[in-house]
């Protein structure tokens, strides 16, 4: 529905802190806000104006949050209304617009938050499939009509949801999944990424089931896998592992903690019919397992490091550098001479130049001498906005190790 301007609510911010909002920064943080004219509901939409009472846009207001104010709007763009969502929806679409056919997939991201101007708003597609994730007041306040319009836009059987993200709670929203239009999704939607199969499982997969967002490196990686040995660290359910099979890897040894995710590695090493033997698997402990495989003598022609996010704030910025530096240290000493390490970091509040370094220091420590081949990053569908620098949140290096 659209807010009339007599009933909409006045966020003012301080004096000087209104540039990032002037240059199409989404986020407003607390300490920004001079003043409110009422107190807003819980993802209300509110008019944010500078401190002389100049229009700055529309937002979602968060009053659990430190990010106080999401940016629906700049400037005098309009109402945030049912046309407002079509419209951001379609353009979001528009920007993938033969991207399925490029990199012959039936499976993308068709909504990425932020960088397609719908804060919290983040939507995948899995063949017939969507799963949607909601993690902001904003976002929540707005689903149903978010969930309606895709559906019509893209033709989709069933939409799914999977807002049981951290963030919520950091919104004063309770985790929330299940179906939400349509009919209910398989128990494994089958997807390929070229010749590759993969199975996602959309209701207790990581994210929305799968890992899209490296769709692009998979394949890059994989062109280095023929005839070698691989070790695929944080394999979850295989995907950097299952790609270097397909490629002609000569062993893949995946190791993760979930017993789920390898239970699915099972089932695509038979999807996509690789030979017995090819792949072993390992429950264990990463770290340990690196551990092990260092005081063994074990080496490995290519090594993937692939781990979970280990900052999520500012805060844990430092113990989650420790944890790179030592990952990358144990697996550079498992790469043979001449083979390759592929190193990602998915932590946000980790830019590309500190991983660098991180990786870097690793290196002289474990006495590799190390050249990049390619610096790596979230796939084409998962776009980022020149606004919003805290997009690019994935990346990666594809090392030659002597």
């Amino acid at each position: 529905m659209t807010e009339s301007d007599a009933d909409m609510k006045i966020v003012r911010l301080k004096i000087k802190r209104d540039r990032p909002t002037r240059l199409g920064h989404p986020w407003i943080f607390s300490g920004a806000i001079d003043s409110v004219s009422r107190e807003p509901a819980r993802g209300e939409t509110v008019l944010v104006t500078d401190a002389a009472g100049e229009t700055l846009g529309l937002g979602a207001w968060s009053p659990d949050s430190q990010i106080r104010v999401r940016m629906w709007t700049f400037g005098a763009e309009g109402a945030v209304d049912d046309a407002f969502f079509h419209g951001r929806l379609s353009r979001a679409l528009a920007v993938r617009e033969g991207m399925a056919e490029t990199f012959d997939t039936n499976a993308l991201r068709l909504v990425n938050a932020e960088a397609d101007g719908l804060p919290g708003v983040t939507v995948d597609r899995y063949g017939e499939t969507l799963v949607g994730q909601f993690a902001t007041a904003g976002a929540e306040a707005h689903k149903a009509t978010i969930v309606r319009e895709l559906m019509a836009l893209t033709g989709a059987a069933s939409f799914y949801e999977r807002s049981d993200v951290d963030g919520r709670g950091h919104e004063g929203l309770e985790p929330a999944v299940g179906l939400l239009d349509g009919a209910e999704p398989p128990a494994a939607i089958q997807i390929h990424e070229g010749k590759t199969r993969f199975l996602v499982d959309v209701r207790n997969g990581h994210k929305t089931g799968f890992y899209l967002d490296q769709r692009e490196n998979r394949r890059l990686v994989a062109t280095y896998a023929k005839g070698r040995t691989v070790l695929n660290a944080f394999s979850y359910t295989g995907g950097f592992g299952i790609a270097a099979a397909v490629a002609g890897a000569e062993k893949v040894t995946h190791v993760d903690l979930s017993e789920p995710a390898l239970q699915l590695l099972e089932r695509q090493v038979a999807l996509n019919h690789l030979p017995e033997g090819q792949t072993l698997r390992l429950k264990e402990n990463v770290f340990q397992a690196l551990r092990t495989f260092r005081d063994r003598a074990q080496r490995f022609g290519l090594v993937v490091l692939d781990p979970p996010k280990f900052a999520d704030t500012k805060g844990q910025t430092m113990k989650a550098l420790r944890g790179y530096k030592d990952i990358n240290l144990l697996g550079l000493k498992l790469v043979e001479p001449g083979g390759i390490l592929a190193t990602f970091s998915c932590s946000g509040a980790i830019d590309p130049a500190t991983f660098r370094k991180v990786v870097t220091e690793a290196a002289h420590d474990a006495g590799r001498r190390v050249r990049i081949l390619h610096e790596l990053r979230q796939a084409p569908d998962h776009v980022e906005a020149l606004t919003f620098p805290e997009g690019l949140y994935l990346k990666g290096l594809l090392c030659h190790v002597e």
